[in-house]
Protein backbone atom coordinates (compact mmCIF):
# COMPACT_ATOMS: atom_id res chain seq x y z
CA UNK A 1 0.00 0.00 0.00
CA UNK A 2 1.13 3.47 -0.56
CA UNK A 3 4.15 1.81 -3.28
CA UNK A 4 5.40 4.12 -5.62
CA UNK A 5 4.52 7.23 -3.42
CA UNK A 6 7.43 9.42 -3.29
CA UNK A 7 6.18 10.77 0.51
CA UNK A 8 9.04 13.42 0.24
CA UNK A 9 8.23 14.86 -2.93
CA UNK A 10 4.11 14.76 -1.43
CA UNK A 11 5.18 16.78 0.95
CA UNK A 12 6.71 19.12 -1.44
CA UNK A 13 3.79 19.24 -3.65
CA UNK A 14 1.44 20.17 -0.01
CA UNK A 15 3.61 22.97 0.42
CA UNK A 16 3.46 24.50 -2.69
CA UNK A 17 -1.11 24.22 -2.68
CA UNK A 18 -0.79 25.27 0.93
CA UNK A 19 -2.49 22.33 2.04
CA UNK A 20 -1.46 20.44 5.28
CA UNK A 21 -2.29 17.02 4.17
CA UNK A 22 -3.91 15.00 0.94
CA UNK A 23 -7.21 13.41 2.48
CA UNK A 24 -8.16 10.47 0.26
CA UNK A 25 -11.87 9.41 0.26
CA UNK A 26 -13.53 5.96 -1.35
CA UNK A 27 -16.28 3.86 -0.65
CA UNK A 28 -17.61 1.57 -3.10
CA UNK A 29 -14.74 1.67 -5.52
CA UNK A 30 -16.00 5.93 -6.16
CA UNK A 31 -13.07 7.02 -6.08
CA UNK A 32 -10.68 5.62 -8.62
CA UNK A 33 -8.06 8.39 -7.67
CA UNK A 34 -7.73 6.56 -4.10
CA UNK A 35 -7.11 3.29 -6.02
CA UNK A 36 -4.11 4.99 -7.92
CA UNK A 37 -2.48 6.15 -4.89
CA UNK A 38 -3.28 3.64 -2.36
CA UNK A 39 -3.37 0.40 -3.88
CA UNK A 40 -5.96 -2.55 -2.87
CA UNK A 41 -8.29 -1.32 -0.42
CA UNK A 42 -9.77 -4.64 -0.13
CA UNK A 43 -14.05 -5.14 -0.94
CA UNK A 44 -14.66 -1.16 -0.25
CA UNK A 45 -18.18 -1.68 1.32
CA UNK A 46 -17.43 0.93 3.99
CA UNK A 47 -16.28 4.37 4.22
CA UNK A 48 -12.41 4.79 4.37
CA UNK A 49 -10.24 8.00 4.74
CA UNK A 50 -7.11 8.01 4.54
CA UNK A 51 -4.81 11.03 5.37
CA UNK A 52 -0.93 11.86 3.69
CA UNK A 53 0.36 14.66 5.94
CA UNK A 54 2.77 17.56 4.59
CA UNK A 55 4.88 15.85 7.91
CA UNK A 56 4.42 13.47 10.24
CA UNK A 57 2.65 9.43 9.42
CA UNK A 58 -0.56 8.64 7.20
CA UNK A 59 -3.34 8.10 8.97
CA UNK A 60 -6.37 5.87 8.24
CA UNK A 61 -9.43 5.97 9.61
CA UNK A 62 -11.54 2.03 8.31
CA UNK A 63 -14.08 0.12 9.06
CA UNK A 64 -13.20 -2.48 11.15
CA UNK A 65 -14.48 -5.44 9.20
CA UNK A 66 -12.36 -3.89 6.48
CA UNK A 67 -8.99 -4.10 8.36
CA UNK A 68 -7.43 -6.94 6.37
CA UNK A 69 -6.66 -4.79 3.61
CA UNK A 70 -4.76 -2.25 5.73
CA UNK A 71 -2.19 -4.93 7.33
CA UNK A 72 0.70 -3.24 5.46
CA UNK A 73 -0.51 0.09 5.69
CA UNK A 74 2.82 2.22 6.25
CA UNK A 75 1.52 4.45 9.36
CA UNK A 76 -1.67 4.49 11.58
CA UNK A 77 -4.60 2.72 11.21
CA UNK A 78 -7.72 4.33 14.06
CA UNK A 79 -10.48 1.54 13.48
CA UNK A 80 -14.50 2.30 13.97
CA UNK A 81 -17.19 0.69 13.85
CA UNK A 82 -20.60 3.33 15.02
CA UNK A 83 -21.19 6.43 13.21
CA UNK A 84 -20.37 8.14 16.00
CA UNK A 85 -16.79 6.66 16.47
CA UNK A 86 -16.40 7.59 13.26
CA UNK A 87 -17.35 11.25 13.51
CA UNK A 88 -15.02 11.56 16.20
CA UNK A 89 -12.05 9.98 14.70
CA UNK A 90 -12.38 11.98 11.84
CA UNK A 91 -13.18 15.63 14.12
CA UNK A 92 -9.85 14.83 15.79
CA UNK A 93 -7.95 14.11 12.54
CA UNK A 94 -9.40 17.45 10.13
CA UNK A 95 -10.07 19.96 12.24
CA UNK A 96 -8.52 23.40 11.91
CA UNK A 97 -6.55 21.81 8.96
CA UNK A 98 -6.35 22.87 5.15
CA UNK A 99 -6.93 19.85 3.18
CA UNK A 100 -6.36 18.73 -0.51
CA UNK A 101 -9.39 16.53 -1.44
CA UNK A 102 -10.91 15.34 -4.71
CA UNK A 103 -13.38 18.34 -5.39
CA UNK A 104 -13.80 20.69 -8.25
CA UNK A 105 -15.49 23.68 -7.65
CA UNK A 106 -19.21 23.69 -9.32
CA UNK A 107 -17.81 20.40 -10.77
CA UNK A 108 -16.27 22.10 -13.50
CA UNK A 109 -13.76 19.06 -14.08
CA UNK A 110 -15.85 15.77 -13.13
CA UNK A 111 -13.23 13.18 -13.48
CA UNK A 112 -11.96 15.54 -10.16
CA UNK A 113 -15.09 15.40 -8.64
CA UNK A 114 -15.24 12.68 -6.56
CA UNK A 115 -16.05 13.46 -2.90
CA UNK A 116 -19.74 13.61 -2.33
CA UNK A 117 -21.76 16.49 -0.85
CA UNK A 118 -22.67 15.20 2.16
CA UNK A 119 -18.83 14.25 2.69
CA UNK A 120 -17.58 17.52 2.02
CA UNK A 121 -20.46 19.17 4.56
CA UNK A 122 -19.14 16.78 7.38
CA UNK A 123 -15.59 17.37 6.58
CA UNK A 124 -16.36 21.12 6.92
CA UNK A 125 -18.51 20.57 9.88
CA UNK A 126 -15.69 19.49 11.73
CA UNK A 127 -13.26 22.57 10.78
CA UNK A 128 -11.41 21.15 7.95
CA UNK A 129 -10.95 23.84 4.68
CA UNK A 130 -11.06 21.79 1.39
CA UNK A 131 -9.13 22.59 -1.72
CA UNK A 132 -9.26 20.76 -4.93
CA UNK A 133 -6.06 18.13 -5.26
CA UNK A 134 -6.12 18.72 -8.74
CA UNK A 135 -2.01 19.43 -8.95
CA UNK A 136 -1.70 16.39 -6.71
CA UNK A 137 -3.65 13.74 -9.43
CA UNK A 138 -1.85 14.88 -12.12
CA UNK A 139 1.71 14.45 -10.46
CA UNK A 140 1.02 11.13 -8.37
CA UNK A 141 -1.80 9.77 -9.79
CA UNK A 142 -1.77 10.29 -13.41
CA UNK A 143 1.53 9.99 -13.92
CA UNK A 144 3.19 7.05 -16.32
CA UNK A 145 5.55 4.51 -14.57
CA UNK A 146 8.42 3.66 -17.02
CA UNK A 147 7.18 0.39 -17.24
CA UNK A 148 3.59 1.84 -18.22
CA UNK A 149 5.31 4.00 -20.72
CA UNK A 150 6.81 1.20 -22.41
CA UNK A 151 3.68 -0.89 -22.50
CA UNK A 152 1.50 2.14 -23.80
CA UNK A 153 4.59 2.24 -26.38
CA UNK A 154 4.54 -1.70 -27.71
CA UNK A 155 0.60 -1.63 -27.12
CA UNK A 156 0.48 1.91 -30.07
CA UNK A 157 2.78 0.24 -32.26
CA UNK A 158 0.64 -3.67 -32.56
CA UNK A 159 -3.04 -1.19 -33.02
CA UNK A 160 -1.47 0.79 -35.55
CA UNK A 161 -0.56 -2.20 -37.45
CA UNK A 162 -3.68 -3.93 -36.65
CA UNK A 163 -5.89 -0.64 -38.09
CA UNK A 164 -3.34 -1.14 -41.12
CA UNK A 165 -4.29 -4.41 -41.91
CA UNK A 166 -8.16 -4.38 -40.96
CA UNK A 167 -8.55 -1.42 -44.11
CA UNK A 168 -6.26 -3.34 -46.36
CA UNK A 169 -8.20 -6.71 -45.56
CA UNK A 170 -11.83 -4.91 -46.00
CA UNK A 171 -10.26 -3.45 -49.15
CA UNK A 172 -10.18 -7.33 -50.83
CA UNK A 173 -13.03 -8.20 -49.42
CA UNK A 174 -14.31 -5.34 -51.08
CA UNK A 175 -12.57 -5.96 -54.30
CA UNK A 176 -13.79 -9.73 -54.31
CA UNK A 177 -17.63 -8.54 -53.88
CA UNK A 178 -17.77 -9.83 -50.32
CA UNK A 179 -20.32 -8.40 -48.04
CA UNK A 180 -18.36 -6.73 -45.08
CA UNK A 181 -20.65 -5.72 -42.15
CA UNK A 182 -19.27 -4.10 -38.87
CA UNK A 183 -19.68 -6.35 -36.57
CA UNK A 184 -17.38 -8.64 -38.70
CA UNK A 185 -14.76 -6.17 -38.97
CA UNK A 186 -15.33 -5.31 -35.28
CA UNK A 187 -15.03 -9.27 -34.31
CA UNK A 188 -11.75 -9.26 -36.69
CA UNK A 189 -10.03 -6.16 -34.94
CA UNK A 190 -10.94 -8.05 -31.53
CA UNK A 191 -9.03 -11.19 -32.29
CA UNK A 192 -5.95 -9.59 -34.04
CA UNK A 193 -6.04 -7.70 -30.59
CA UNK A 194 -5.88 -10.97 -28.61
CA UNK A 195 -3.29 -12.63 -31.15
CA UNK A 196 -1.34 -9.53 -30.29
CA UNK A 197 -1.18 -10.14 -26.47
CA UNK A 198 -3.14 -7.05 -25.44
CA UNK A 199 -6.50 -6.75 -23.48
CA UNK A 200 -9.30 -4.46 -24.00
CA UNK A 201 -12.37 -3.81 -22.12
CA UNK A 202 -14.80 -3.25 -24.97
CA UNK A 203 -14.82 -2.16 -28.06
CA UNK A 204 -14.17 -1.50 -31.15
CA UNK A 205 -15.89 0.89 -33.03
CA UNK A 206 -16.15 -0.13 -36.21
CA UNK A 207 -18.51 2.57 -38.18
CA UNK A 208 -19.26 2.90 -41.73
CA UNK A 209 -21.24 5.76 -43.71
CA UNK A 210 -23.45 7.68 -41.83
CA UNK A 211 -22.99 5.97 -38.93
CA UNK A 212 -19.04 7.53 -38.70
CA UNK A 213 -21.26 10.52 -37.78
CA UNK A 214 -21.97 9.56 -34.16
CA UNK A 215 -18.44 10.10 -31.78
CA UNK A 216 -19.34 7.20 -29.62
CA UNK A 217 -21.77 4.41 -32.18
CA UNK A 218 -21.76 0.71 -31.37
CA UNK A 219 -22.22 -1.55 -34.00
CA UNK A 220 -24.86 -4.56 -33.22
CA UNK A 221 -25.56 -7.34 -35.22
CA UNK A 222 -28.23 -7.71 -37.13
CA UNK A 223 -28.51 -3.91 -37.18
CA UNK A 224 -25.27 -2.94 -37.86
CA UNK A 225 -24.55 -1.36 -41.98
CA UNK A 226 -22.94 -2.98 -44.78
CA UNK A 227 -20.09 -0.92 -46.26
CA UNK A 228 -21.12 0.27 -49.52
CA UNK A 229 -19.12 2.09 -52.02
CA UNK A 230 -18.30 5.84 -51.41
CA UNK A 231 -18.54 5.20 -47.63
CA UNK A 232 -16.42 6.82 -45.18
CA UNK A 233 -14.95 4.11 -42.77
CA UNK A 234 -14.38 4.77 -38.90
CA UNK A 235 -12.08 2.56 -37.03
CA UNK A 236 -11.74 3.35 -33.31
CA UNK A 237 -9.64 1.18 -31.58
CA UNK A 238 -7.74 0.27 -27.72
CA UNK A 239 -6.02 -1.80 -25.82
CA UNK A 240 -2.95 -2.05 -23.36
CA UNK A 241 -0.96 -5.24 -21.98
CA UNK A 242 -3.42 -5.77 -18.78
CA UNK A 243 -6.10 -5.16 -17.24
CA UNK A 244 -5.25 -1.97 -15.38
CA UNK A 245 -2.28 -1.06 -17.82
CA UNK A 246 -1.94 2.17 -19.70
CA UNK A 247 -3.60 1.63 -22.76
CA UNK A 248 -3.27 3.12 -26.32
CA UNK A 249 -6.24 4.73 -28.21
CA UNK A 250 -6.53 5.51 -31.95
CA UNK A 251 -8.40 6.20 -34.83
CA UNK A 252 -8.20 5.45 -38.63
CA UNK A 253 -9.67 6.74 -41.42
CA UNK A 254 -10.78 4.99 -44.49
CA UNK A 255 -12.70 5.63 -47.84
CA UNK A 256 -14.28 3.23 -49.66
CA UNK A 257 -13.57 4.17 -53.47
CA UNK A 258 -11.14 5.91 -55.47
CA UNK A 259 -11.70 9.32 -54.80
CA UNK A 260 -13.58 11.06 -51.42
CA UNK A 261 -15.85 13.93 -52.67
CA UNK A 262 -14.89 17.08 -51.78
CA UNK A 263 -16.70 17.84 -48.27
CA UNK A 264 -15.33 14.14 -47.32
CA UNK A 265 -11.28 15.89 -48.02
CA UNK A 266 -12.60 19.28 -46.76
CA UNK A 267 -13.48 17.52 -43.41
CA UNK A 268 -10.17 15.14 -43.06
CA UNK A 269 -7.68 18.23 -44.11
CA UNK A 270 -9.82 20.20 -40.89
CA UNK A 271 -9.57 17.41 -38.62
CA UNK A 272 -5.31 16.46 -39.66
CA UNK A 273 -5.00 19.82 -39.41
CA UNK A 274 -5.97 20.65 -35.80
CA UNK A 275 -4.60 17.09 -34.25
CA UNK A 276 -1.28 18.64 -36.15
CA UNK A 277 -2.08 22.17 -34.44
CA UNK A 278 -1.97 20.46 -31.11
CA UNK A 279 0.97 18.64 -31.12
CA UNK A 280 2.85 21.75 -32.93
CA UNK A 281 1.53 24.45 -29.65
CA UNK A 282 2.37 21.21 -26.90
CA UNK A 283 6.18 21.24 -28.72
CA UNK A 284 6.52 25.10 -29.11
CA UNK A 285 4.96 25.96 -25.52
CA UNK A 286 7.19 23.32 -23.70
CA UNK A 287 10.11 25.29 -23.72
CA UNK A 288 7.77 28.01 -22.51
CA UNK A 289 6.49 26.35 -19.56
CA UNK A 290 3.70 23.35 -19.76
CA UNK A 291 0.65 24.89 -21.04
CA UNK A 292 -2.99 23.85 -20.03
CA UNK A 293 -5.36 21.22 -21.03
CA UNK A 294 -7.46 24.28 -22.23
CA UNK A 295 -4.91 26.09 -24.42
CA UNK A 296 -4.56 22.79 -26.53
CA UNK A 297 -7.96 22.46 -27.17
CA UNK A 298 -8.01 25.92 -28.23
CA UNK A 299 -5.00 25.49 -30.90
CA UNK A 300 -6.92 22.43 -32.22
CA UNK A 301 -10.35 24.11 -32.14
CA UNK A 302 -9.09 26.99 -34.05
CA UNK A 303 -8.43 25.03 -37.00
CA UNK A 304 -11.76 23.61 -37.31
CA UNK A 305 -13.28 26.70 -36.91
CA UNK A 306 -11.55 28.97 -39.71
CA UNK A 307 -12.75 26.01 -41.75
CA UNK A 308 -16.26 26.86 -40.95
CA UNK A 309 -17.00 22.95 -39.11
CA UNK A 310 -17.22 24.56 -35.45
CA UNK A 311 -20.52 23.68 -35.44
CA UNK A 312 -20.14 19.82 -36.22
CA UNK A 313 -16.89 19.50 -33.73
CA UNK A 314 -18.88 18.24 -30.81
CA UNK A 315 -16.65 17.18 -27.79
CA UNK A 316 -13.44 17.66 -26.13
CA UNK A 317 -9.72 17.29 -27.94
CA UNK A 318 -8.17 14.88 -26.21
CA UNK A 319 -8.64 13.19 -23.10
CA UNK A 320 -6.20 11.81 -19.91
CA UNK A 321 -5.19 8.46 -20.53
CA UNK A 322 -3.47 6.46 -17.44
CA UNK A 323 -4.71 3.42 -15.52
CA UNK A 324 -8.16 3.98 -16.97
CA UNK A 325 -8.46 4.89 -20.75
CA UNK A 326 -10.47 8.46 -19.62
CA UNK A 327 -8.14 8.89 -16.62
CA UNK A 328 -8.22 11.79 -14.24
CA UNK A 329 -5.81 13.37 -14.88
CA UNK A 330 -5.48 17.04 -17.31
CA UNK A 331 -8.02 16.87 -20.21
CA UNK A 332 -7.01 18.97 -23.55
CA UNK A 333 -10.80 20.77 -23.00
CA UNK A 334 -11.72 24.09 -23.37
CA UNK A 335 -15.18 23.33 -24.33
CA UNK A 336 -17.03 20.35 -22.51
CA UNK A 337 -15.30 22.16 -19.60
CA UNK A 338 -12.21 24.47 -18.92
CA UNK A 339 -9.82 21.73 -18.05
CA UNK A 340 -6.71 24.38 -16.59
CA UNK A 341 -4.47 21.77 -15.15
CA UNK A 342 -0.62 22.07 -16.75
CA UNK A 343 0.32 19.02 -18.98
CA UNK A 344 3.04 18.21 -16.54
CA UNK A 345 5.42 15.79 -17.25
CA UNK A 346 4.76 11.87 -16.97
CA UNK A 347 0.86 12.61 -17.62
CA UNK A 348 -0.26 10.80 -21.28
CA UNK A 349 -3.58 12.04 -22.92
CA UNK A 350 -5.37 11.77 -26.76
CA UNK A 351 -5.39 14.23 -29.17
CA UNK A 352 -8.72 13.72 -31.69
CA UNK A 353 -10.33 16.22 -32.61
CA UNK A 354 -13.67 15.50 -35.33
CA UNK A 355 -16.02 16.36 -37.79
CA UNK A 356 -19.68 14.80 -37.65
CA UNK A 357 -22.07 15.66 -40.03
CA UNK A 358 -25.59 14.14 -38.93
CA UNK A 359 -26.77 11.69 -41.21
CA UNK A 360 -23.62 11.85 -43.50
CA UNK A 361 -20.68 11.09 -42.13
CA UNK A 362 -17.90 11.70 -39.48
CA UNK A 363 -14.18 12.56 -39.70
CA UNK A 364 -11.74 11.86 -36.37
CA UNK A 365 -8.11 10.92 -36.18
CA UNK A 366 -6.75 9.96 -33.09
CA UNK A 367 -3.04 9.92 -31.50
CA UNK A 368 -1.27 9.84 -27.60
CA UNK A 369 0.62 12.19 -26.63
CA UNK A 370 2.86 11.43 -23.79
CA UNK A 371 4.88 14.40 -21.82
CA UNK A 372 8.31 13.32 -21.33
CA UNK A 373 11.16 15.59 -19.57
CA UNK A 374 12.40 16.35 -22.41
CA UNK A 375 9.15 17.31 -24.15
CA UNK A 376 5.93 15.66 -25.96
CA UNK A 377 6.13 12.04 -27.32
CA UNK A 378 3.79 11.09 -30.12
CA UNK A 379 2.18 7.88 -30.25
CA UNK A 380 1.68 6.22 -32.86
CA UNK A 381 5.19 7.19 -34.16
CA UNK A 382 3.60 7.77 -38.31
CA UNK A 383 -0.07 9.17 -37.13
CA UNK A 384 -2.15 9.06 -40.34
CA UNK A 385 -1.80 11.38 -43.05
CA UNK A 386 -3.94 10.76 -46.37
CA UNK A 387 -7.16 8.83 -46.03
CA UNK A 388 -6.86 5.13 -46.50
CA UNK A 389 -8.63 3.81 -49.55
CA UNK A 390 -10.07 0.51 -48.99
Amino acid sequence: MLEGVDLAALAEALTALGADGWLLYDFRKINPIAGRILGDTGMGTRRLFVLLPRSGRPVAVAHRIELQALADFPGEVRPYGAWRELHDHLKALVSGRTLAAEISPRDQVPYLDRLPHGVVELLEAFGARLVSSAPLVSRFAARWSAAELAGHRTAAASLAAIAHDTLAWTGAEMARGAEVRETRVKERVLQAIERAGLWTNEGPIVAFGPTTAIPHYEPHEGSDRRLAPGDVMLLDLWGGPGRGSVFADQTWMGFAGRSPDADVRRAWQAVKGARDAAVRFLRERWHQGPPTGAQVDDAARSVIRDAGLAEYFVHRTGHSIDRDLHGSGPHIDNFETEDARALVPGVGFSIEPGVYLPGRFGIRSEINVYIDTTGPEVNPRAPQDELLLV
